[in-house]
């Protein structure tokens, strides 16, 4: 084998790890309330929808409101019918904007996080 087709080769699969690992993080796809929505009623539950399955130990949800202040969540659990979806039950919401953070590991042990807003009107 000469230089240049062991320098390929080893291109080759430093590319293809990278984009597995890209590929394995938990993403936020989908959540109730969605991203920068009014609501006129304040929601019941907070879902979050990832596109991989969640290890439940490391995965939370936060919410912040006025003054950043942490609004405590009841019932906060990933599903075990559905192993990528993590819910959480607010308290009764005033009208104002919040904060949803959150943090996910997926099973293979990358940790992501994020954020989003809604307003309660």
């Amino acid at each position: 084998m000469n230089f240049k087709h062991a320098v390929s080769i080893t291109a080759a699969v430093l590319l293809v790890s990278a984009v597995s690992l890209a590929q394995a993080h938990a993403k936020l796809e989908d959540s109730e309330p969605k991203a920068a929505s009014q609501l006129s009623t304040a929601p019941r539950e907070i879902r979050l929808q990832f596109n991989e399955a969640l290890e439940s130990a490391f995965t939370k949800i936060r919410l912040v409101g006025a003054g950043n202040a942490e609004i405590a969540l009841s019932r906060q659990e990933v599903s075990k019918d559905n192993p990528k979806l993590i819910t959480a039950v607010p308290p009764a919401l005033a009208a104002g904007e919040y904060h949803v953070q959150w943090s996910a590991m997926a099973h293979d042990g990358h940790k992501t996080k994020g954020e989003f807003v809604f307003s309660v009107k």
